[in-house]
């Protein structure tokens, strides 16, 4: 009887972790901030695995919110094949990084023959997809109302008018990532701005043909951006930098190469209380004063670069100590000559928490 008892138990436990533990695992693994993401191919291979699992899988819907075809060759043609399955009918997440092949006319595809399988869609990553144009853009954005996320780093193909059908097809972005794309202006930027007043994140680096009138229109009607990144844009002066002291939810700024940084922006940076992560790499104008009113002010900083600036000096290291000693966790003033070596012990003096630091040799 005992003996029942427990294979019966043994059963049920079989039975529990085949149906509530093996979907809560694919679901961790296929998750896009798992380092172990499931591609559309790996989930499909596990379908072929046995009876059960094939069963157990198709049951687990949050499994098929996912179609990760990142660096997958035929990668156009298989996002047409899925999305005509009826599991993938309220997918949430699209991820072609990297899928080179893929064509605007796999897009307008999807649209003709899919429409309704992207209705739920909420991020879209079309990073390096460089055969992409405008015309992909409309075709399947005007798919995808629920729209969240859109990155579309890397692409000189893609124009203002880009910006425009993405604006018009999805009204509730609030991450846009335009990295690289160096044919976007102050024309579609200022698009951007008149209609997405509830933006929380923004990539611009490299776009190249932005200009402090862009810049400004943006900042003035973002009130809600967390993360703003300007990295490799050195065409904006202290007239655009300045109004970036409106975003008072702002926790990341990268402004990096920003050679027209002068203290007087960076004062005005420093209303930004709460930031978390800055970047001020080859801030070239940028002295002592400019970082001193920062740590006076954003006294929650964990990242700090000063990487080149040869106008800081131990002043600066001095005043971040006093105000930040309890956040830093990552400093970096390599090339600043005007700050002294300092040994790891005499570092964490200064910044006990400090866990990366960079130093010029």
């Amino acid at each position: 009887m005992e003996e029942r008892t427990s294979t019966a138990t043994e059963t049920n436990d079989d039975d529990v972790w085949s149906k509530d533990t093996v979907p809560k695992v694919f679901k961790l693994v296929s998750s896009s901030t798992s380092s172990l993401t499931l591609t559309h191919t790996d989930l499909v291979s596990l379908l072929l695995v046995s009876p059960f699992l094939y069963r157990t899988l198709l049951s687990s819907q949050p499994l098929w919110q996912l179609l990760n075809f990142r660096e997958l060759n035929n990668s156009g043609n298989r996002l047409i094949a899925a999305l005509s399955l009826p599991r993938y009918s309220h997918v949430k997440e699209i991820n072609l990084e990297f899928a080179r092949d893929i064509e605007d006319t796999h897009l307008i595809l999807i649209k003709q023959k899919c429409f309704d399988s992207l209705q739920s869609l909420e991020s879209l990553n079309l990073n390096v997809c460089q055969k992409i144009s405008d015309t992909g853009i409309e075709a399947i954005t005007s798919c995808c109302p629920r729209l969240k996320n859109f990155s579309i780093y890397w692409n000189v193909r893609v124009t203002d008018g880009g910006l425009v059908h993405i604006v018009r097809n999805c009204k509730h972005i609030v991450d846009l990532n335009i990295s690289g794309c160096k044919n976007i202006s102050d024309c579609g930027v200022q698009f951007v701005a008149d209609n997405y007043p509830k933006l929380e994140s923004l990539n611009l680096t490299r776009c190249v043909k932005l200009t402090d009138e862009g810049l400004k229109q943006l900042l003035q009607k973002c009130l809600s951006l967390q993360s703003l990144n300007l990295y490799a844009v050195s065409s904006f002066t202290d007239e655009a930098y300045r109004k970036i002291g409106l975003l008072t939810r702002l926790t990341f700024l990268d402004l990096c190469g920003a050679q027209n940084l002068s203290d007087e922006g960076l004062q005005c940076i420093s209303k930004c209380k709460n930031l978390v992560s800055l970047n001020l790499t080859w801030c070239v104008h940028v002295t002592d004063e400019g970082v001193i009113a920062i740590s006076q002010s954003c006294t929650s900083l964990e990242f700090l670069s000063l990487f080149g600036i040869v106008g800081v000096t131990d002043k600066c290291l001095e005043a971040l100590s006093k105000s930040c000693s309890n956040s830093i966790m990552t400093l970096d003033v390599n090339g600043c000559i005007g700050i002294k070596k300092r040994s790891r012990a005499e570092l964490l003096q200064l910044f006990p928490y400090l866990k990366c630091f960079k130093v010029h040799s």
